[in-house]
């Protein structure tokens, strides 16, 4: 049995373009970091020892709702923190409001320029490819369900598109940017979600942790959204020079550390990024009930907006970007038609659209048009181009 589930993960892996696996038990052995910091207690063990305390303190006081009021007009790196928050929240967020001191101003623009040049198909990665694979990452598909964001998905997606969006800006981590305030109530967001959910009955009934996103948990999405997206350029060899890759590399371990991850389980390099990602991403992929809920919820929310395309094509893209056996794990119909556009339609589109052949494929606008749209749910911020809010939860998704 043991064999077989190597087997079914390394033909997965294989699919995602993540090879490799390794036995679980090795999953976090230490690989080095973003800093060169040894290792210290394995990630799954680590949660947040200084946000987790300051917001368990502001449920049990009542003080979020007021924070949520006061939180609201702080938006931009450079504003100051918002008057009339609790004392013991407005000094945390003092203490962690700042880029780490390793952080590369250069490596952070050049990051940002490329975001800029290869818009469409990160937008089109994160949220068709990395986006459904979040569903078929257990552990985080039950605790969205159960929190409270699971029961409004059309705006938990506009504050996800936020975060992804703020990152992808050509400021982002500049002064005038948004990440590294959207970065900080995500933060907070998340500690909120580590106090709350283990009250749920309904999540821990599902669950195989006692406390939800651990650091490992985050290394688990930052797979799912950047390693995963780097060998998605690389694999449909979209040009991608190593300066390009280095500074794509820096602006997710800032965004990483931003989030409370300790900079020691912070791979260092996309070699490490890849062989982690092989080891606790692949092996643990697998559908559950809240997870294959989800995944039709957001594949409706595409219906909103007019992608030029059938869902039969939107079901076998999903395939083409994460496998078949995600799909069939996901019960998205399929459309053997649309299969055959979809895989040879898109490699010519990639082509031409990169200058690297001459001979324009009758599919190109359908699939302009379509890479565009999706760009468009990130661009607008899954509303109407205003600053989603994120707001701190006061309880959890009820039965």
């Amino acid at each position: 049995m043991e064999n077989l589930s190597r087997r079914k993960a390394l033909s997965l892996g294989v699919a995602l373009g993540l090879v490799g696996v390794a036995h679980p038990v090795q999953a976090w052995a230490s690989t080095g970091s973003a800093t060169g910091a040894s290792a210290g207690p394995g990630p799954e063990w680590i949660w947040d020892d200084a946000a987790d305390p300051v917001m368990a303190s502001m449920l049990k006081s009542g003080h979020v709702p007021a924070i949520n009021t006061a939180w609201a007009s702080w938006v931009n790196n450079n504003d100051p923190l918002p008057s009339g928050l609790p004392t013991e929240f407005a000094a945390y967020l003092r203490q962690v409001n700042q880029l780490p001191s390793w952080a590369d101003p250069a490596k952070l623009a050049r990051a940002a320029d490329f975001n800029r040049r290869r818009d469409t198909y990160l937008f089109m990665l994160y949220g068709l490819g990395s986006g459904i694979m979040s569903t078929v990452i257990p552990r985080e598909a039950k605790s969205v369900y159960w929190s409270a964001g699971g029961a409004d998905m059309q705006d938990r997606a506009a504050k996800t598109f936020t975060f992804g969006y703020d990152l992808s800006q050509l400021g982002a981590f500049e002064p005038t940017g948004q990440f590294v305030v959207t970065a900080n109530k995500t933060r907070v967001v998340h500690a909120a979600v580590r106090h709350l959910l283990p009250q749920s009955p309904h999540w821990r009934a599902v669950a195989d942790e006692t406390i939800p996103i651990s650091a490992a948990d985050i290394l688990v999405t930052f797979h799912s959204l950047g390693t995963y997206v780097h060998r998605k350029l690389l694999d449909w060899k979209i040009p991608f020079p190593a300066a390009d890759q280095e500074a794509f590399l820096h602006s997710w371990q800032v965004a990483i550390a931003l989030l409370g991850v300790p900079h020691e389980h912070i791979p260092r390099t996309w070699a490490e990024a890849q062989a982690q990602s092989a080891r606790v991403l692949t092996p643990i992929l697998s559908p559950s009930t809240e997870g294959i809920a989800l995944a039709e919820e957001l594949l409706g929310l595409t219906a909103q907006i007019d992608l030029g395309v059938t869902r039969g094509f939107l079901n076998e893209f999903v395939r083409y970007v994460l496998s078949d056996e995600v799909g069939d794990w996901l019960g998205l119909k399929r459309d053997y038609a649309a299969a055959a556009l979809v895989r040879t339609g898109w490699p010519a589109f990639i082509l031409f659209r990169e200058g690297l052949s001459p001979i324009m494929p009758g599919t190109f606008y359908m699939f302009d048009q379509f890479v565009r749209a999706l760009a468009m749910l990130f661009l607008n911020k899954g509303s109407s181009g205003t600053t989603t809010p994120i707001t701190i939860p006061t309880g959890n998704r009820a039965g």
